[in-house]
């Protein structure tokens, strides 16, 4: 282990205010003309995929260059606003869409290149750079302080969906300056300074599962399920959508790949996984307790670049759970850690209560409209709860199961 490495968490784009969010206000709009066609698009995204005329639209854009692209928020952007698109494509059918044309696969390709992400719409395009406030001072926990950018179905409820994300993102930022502090603290066997993070991230992540709980104050779960959950389908594992291959990225002239991405998922959040870093939690594989959980290491490849490179340097610091283990003369230490780790596994229960009133219950009693899209409204309706699947591609019920009990499992005894 590295016990000597202290992390600057500016260097992996990790804000010291906001945590895994951007430290600016993501763009509203990309100001050169240039860009101009994609932007008139997105205006009016709703609209368009409810008079079905998304696909003609974009079937009639040019193949535009990322070389006006001049900063990392344009960047962002950029992916932001074809992630929208992409999947708005892909999904405004009864079937979902097999091909991508080439006046989005060509920019979003070299798009999601440059920042170190899979081209389709992930937890970054849709929460960590999809939202708006007053100023950049306003506190990004309060979800009354936030605005979407962009939804699928231009409802409140979608909005909500999305806000409840940054809001747990912005509050839990808080966690990541103390954690880091006191995983360097273990070099001077700094039983007091790992106790009082502890308790901290304890506390912080109590107050993640309050706004989480939130949920059910502005998102319906029928029109969650019927409205805006196809439209967050990935192109794995969809044939029963009519997406046997996946989706063909068009590059023009004959070129192009068949390609196969999950939806975005919670999954895909660094903060989750930041925590069950710090505490020491392992997701396994289920046919082999001793590998490394398949699903949750390819997520990391759906998180940008830096913040995968930051949870990487973390993941070799100084282990807290180890320290704590070896302190039996500090009975208070151990206690603090199981208080962290059961808040960490109430959160997990809490989201899984959220799955069973969103998407459990509401695929018993819907049949899929079929302006809605095929995707997830089809693949759940006829399948027992034990195998239903995410947007992630996973099976629901057990994949959540099994990762709160691998965190309640990580408990000292």
């Amino acid at each position: 282990m590295l016990t000597q490495v202290d992390v600057e968490m500016a260097e992996f784009g990790v804000s010291p205010r906001h945590g895994f969010l951007p430290d600016e206000l993501p763009l509203r709009r990309l100001s050169d003309p240039y860009y101009s066609s994609w932007e008139d698009i997105i205006g009016c995204l709703p609209d368009l995929l409810k008079r079905k005329t998304l696909r003609s639209r974009v079937n009639t854009l040019p193949v535009l260059s990322t070389s006006h692209l001049q900063n990392l928020r344009e960047w962002q952007r950029a992916y932001q606003v074809l992630s929208f698109l992409t999947h708005g494509y892909i999904w405004n059918s009864a079937e979902g869409e097999q091909r991508l044309p080439p006046s989005i696969s060509v920019p979003f390709l070299e798009i999601a290149s440059y920042l170190g992400l899979p081209p389709t719409a992930t937890y970054s395009a849709l929460n960590l750079w999809n939202f708006e406030a007053a100023t950049p001072e306003t506190d990004l926990s309060r979800i009354e302080n936030l605005r979407a950018l962009h939804t699928f179905t231009g409802t409140e409820d979608e909005e909500w969906f999305y806000l409840i994300s940054v809001a747990i993102e912005a509050h839990g930022a808080e966690i990541i300056p103390v954690m880091l502090n006191a995983m360097t603290g273990i070099r001077t066997k700094n039983s007091h300074l790992v106790l009082a993070a502890l308790v901290k991230f304890g506390y912080c992540v109590r107050e993640m599962g309050a706004i989480l709980r939130r949920m059910n104050e502005k998102c319906r779960p029928d029109v969650f399920y019927q409205q805006i959950r196809p439209y967050l389908a990935g192109s794995k594992n969809m044939a029963v959508a009519g997406l046997p291959k996946g989706v063909f990225y068009d590059e023009g002239d004959g070129q192009g790949e068949w390609r196969q991405f999950s939806g975005g998922s919670n999954a895909q959040s660094s903060l989750i996984a930041f925590c069950d870093v710090v505490l020491g939690v392992e997701h396994c594989d289920t046919k082999d307790s001793g590998s490394k959980n398949k699903f949750f290491q390819e997520m990391r490849n759906y998180m940008p670049r830096s913040h995968r490179t930051f949870l990487q340097r973390v993941e070799d610091m100084a282990s807290i759970r180890d320290f704590v283990a070896a302190q039996k003369s500090v009975p208070e230490l151990g206690a603090a850690y199981n208080f962290a780790v059961d808040e960490l596994r109430k959160f997990r229960d809490i989201h899984i209560q959220i799955i069973a009133r969103y998407i459990i219950r509401p695929s018993k009693q819907y049949a899929p409209k079929e302006d809605t899209g095929r995707n997830l409204a089809v693949a759940s309706s006829t399948k027992p709860d034990a195998e239903l699947h995410g947007t992630g591609g996973t099976q629901l019920l057990p994949f959540l199961r099994q990762s709160r009990d691998e965190t309640k499992n990580t408990a000292l005894g």
